[in-house]
């Protein structure tokens, strides 16, 4: 099959590659500009860009797709299908009408829940031990278009939002195969979303990021999950901020919210339970473990410790 494929970040690589080894012919990738990175402000091209590259596929970067002439590319590339994960731009409605087998969207969720930006990150932080990939038709609406068909992938306890989004990766990119097949047989099944079950997931912000340890140690774990590793969990420890990234639940100990219970394990009281810290960044280092954090404090008396 002729495809277009559209996306930006990691995520949408494993996807590519699996059209890629699949056997289709991509016409062509569309993916953002590059972006300055790093203290250098080094101009690097996105990661679809990269793997793109490396299979000689044609990119186009076009700064928007407003103006007629993302559209003018793709009547010249004839697509009979246009796949898009996170990309990272809104398709136009004559963009999205194009293709005869349609504009297919991979999501990070079980549609019609979390819609929207942080998918993959909300469904820790709301404590969810389940979730997927959606692949949907697209329409002009966000993340509202038609089912197409659907992958469940299992959350663990302690697993992050970084460790989620590399198994979705790849949920999603056995997906869209299926899917491609489908449409070549002319067996898929569009079933309309009910909105009365939507739930929407927005972007993240440095402002969740603060842990209130009058919470449960489910609720404080379940933070430190979800925004691994940006734009991470923080708190205060004396006096400056530092970054939580790994925690485990310590479910038979409790104390005064946000108290240092013990130095070995590095165990923290929270409003119900407690949490064990396992890997901690303190400002302007680099992340540790626990021991070697603990170790570098030097403490000089015996007096009750706080995360605040």
């Amino acid at each position: 099959m002729k495809i277009l494929f559209m996306g930006t970040p990691d995520f949408a690589v494993p996807c590519l590659e699996s059209v890629i080894d699949d056997g289709n012919e991509l016409v062509g990738v569309f993916t953002q500009p590059d972006k300055p990175k790093g203290r250098g402000y080094t101009l690097t091209p996105p990661p679809v860009k990269v793997c793109a590259e490396k299979n000689h596929i044609t990119v186009y970067q076009p700064t928007t797709l407003k103006d007629g002439k993302a559209l003018e590319i793709i009547r010249e590339l004839a697509p009979e299908m246009i796949i898009v994960t996170a990309y990272g731009k809104i398709l136009p409605k004559e963009m999205i009408a194009y293709p005869k087998y349609g504009c297919i969207n991979i999501h990070a969720s079980l549609l019609p829940e979390y819609r929207g930006a942080a998918p993959i990150q909300q469904s820790i932080l709301d404590g969810r031990n389940k979730t997927g990939v959606t692949a949907m038709l697209m329409d002009e609406g966000l993340d509202t278009g038609d089912m197409l068909m659907k992958t469940e992938v299992e959350i663990g306890e302690n697993e992050t939002a970084d460790e989620l989004h590399d198994k979705l990766a790849a949920a999603g990119a056995e997906l869209i195969v299926q899917v491609i097949h489908s449409a070549a047989n002319g067996t898929l099944v569009r079933e309309k979303q009910d909105d009365s079950r939507s739930s929407y997931a927005g972007m993240l912000t440095k402002e969740m990021s603060k842990i209130d340890f009058g919470k449960t140690s489910q609720e404080v774990h379940n933070q430190v999950r979800g925004l691994n590793s940006w734009p991470s969990a923080s708190a205060i420890f004396n006096g400056k901020r530092v970054k939580i990234h790994r925690t485990v639940q310590v479910k038979e100990q409790s104390g005064t919210p946000g108290k240092v219970l013990s130095l070995s394990p590095l165990v923290v009281a929270c409003g119900e339970g407690a949490i064990e810290i396992k890997e901690i960044q303190p400002e302007g280092k680099k992340k540790m473990d626990a021991k070697s954090f603990v170790n570098g404090l030097h403490l000089s008396d015996s007096g009750d410790l706080f995360f605040s």
